[in-house]
């Protein structure tokens, strides 16, 4: 069917081409940001100051604000456009003003300025207009559909999206509102990927994520840049950037103005630095998360109770506890995951744990159906941790099982022929 994935059969998105899908091809080789890098000129865009000037829609002050944002004389200036320095001099001062279309086209296009900002159309303009209406709302189904359990999905329709916001951020062509969309677009591309890819290509994730950051330290927004923190903090813990992560997530705790993104950002610290055998650090960012819940704050994908017996529990293992996690496990009840995948994550976790104290046939049954679930979600570095965890309790048979899982999936997520 021509619009469905060639390899894996998934839906593809409104605007992904015929044959494999993104999150296919990312299965074998993470894919690069589209088109050429940013251009110096996007960054113009994030300045409050470059910003009023744009706004202004004058063309001399348009080219005042440019060239000092770029460092740029008149002569440079008028080299950059082909014209002679004196014609740039009398536009800067008002004395002349290209009239023509086709001039304010051509300084558009050789500045990468938008078009109607200087009063004229570009062909490419009303379908980049109604992908910008939709946008948001794909990023939000995407979102919707990874916590949901359905990354895949979600990776495909992100993808198209961020390639041409990133396409068209190359020509420097973003106002200040599409540019936070475009951050919004990478780091849900980067949090998906990060859902679907094995562990050695993670770092691709976090690629994805950090750049997302780099646009929100930019833009004046609060809530975003915590958020960026977070998601990009937890992309570098995947990757096995550990010192790295807890920066950013310590960062994220001590910027996040709400009591549930602060206690999001103290959720995911625990895990980072249980992982580094960063004790204070564990302990003290699980009695914020408790502290977070008891409060009343709003519940998410992280700081509920279901993933915080999770992390306690891993954190405990990993600083060699595993009585005291074997404990955190069964402590209460801790209702029901906020996502599917947390039902992988923790089976994977109760196996090393009981592992760890010596239950091997739980540890078994706990990898297993770990296993079973994370072939059938498509979560690879799930696999690769029951694998590790069979291989350290010395259950040959599940560790096995484990490795025919991921090739499996790896065949279904290799790069197209």
């Amino acid at each position: 069917m021509a619009d469905r994935c060639e390899r894996c059969g998934t839906a593809l998105g409104r605007y992904v081409p015929p044959g494999a899908c993104p999150a296919c091809r990312a299965g074998g080789t993470v894919p690069a940001a589209p088109g050429p890098r940013l251009a110096p000129a996007v960054w113009l865009w994030s300045d409050p100051a470059a910003a009023a000037a744009l706004s202004s829609r004058d063309l001399a002050v348009i080219l005042r604000a440019y060239r000092a944002a770029n460092g740029l004389s008149q002569e440079a200036l008028a080299a950059l456009l082909g014209y002679s320095k004196s014609y740039v001099a009398l536009i800067e001062s008002r004395r002349r003003t290209p009239a023509d279309v086709s001039g304010r086209r051509h300084i558009a296009r050789a500045l990468g300025l938008p078009f109607h900002l200087l009063g004229v159309t570009d062909p490419d303009d009303a379908d980049f207009a109604a992908l910008v209406h939709f946008g948001d709302s794909v990023i939000r189904l995407a979102e919707i559909a990874r916590q949901s359990g359905r990354a895949v999905e979600a990776v495909n329709e992100l993808w198209p999206v961020a390639a041409r916001l990133e396409a068209r951020a190359a020509e420097g062509r973003l106002e200040r509102d599409t540019l936070l969309l475009l951050a919004s677009a990478r780091l849900a591309l980067g949090v998906s990927l990060g859902t679907v890819l094995p562990e050695e290509r993670l770092t691709g994730a976090a690629v994805w994520t950090g750049k997302a950051l780099l646009l929100a330290r930019r833009l004046d927004d609060s809530p975003f840049l915590a958020h960026a923190l977070r998601m990009h903090g937890n992309e570098l813990r995947k990757a096995g950037r550990l010192p790295a992560a807890v920066a950013r997530l310590e960062h994220a705790a001590a910027v996040s103005s709400d009591p549930a993104g602060r206690g999001s950002a103290l959720a995911l610290l625990a895990r980072t630095s249980g992982d580094a055998g960063m004790a204070d650090t564990f302990g003290a960012a699980v009695d914020g998360c408790r502290r977070a819940l008891d409060s009343g704050a709003e519940h998410g994908m992280l700081l509920n109770p279901y993933s915080l017996r999770e992390i306690h529990a891993r954190g405990l293992l990993a600083l060699g506890r595993p009585v005291d996690a074997l404990r955190a496990l069964h402590t209460g009840s801790a209702g029901e995951p906020a996502a599917p995948q947390w039902r992988v994550i923790e089976a994977v976790t109760t196996g090393e744990v009981l592992a760890a104290t010596g239950d091997r046939d739980g540890s078994a049954e706990a990898l297993r159906a770990a296993i079973a679930t994370a072939e059938q979600r498509r979560l690879p570095h799930q696999l690769q941790r029951a694998i590790r965890a069979a291989r350290r309790g010395g259950l040959a048979s599940v560790a096995d099982d484990g490795f025919a899982a991921l090739r499996r999936l790896r065949g279904l997520l290799a790069p197209a022929a």
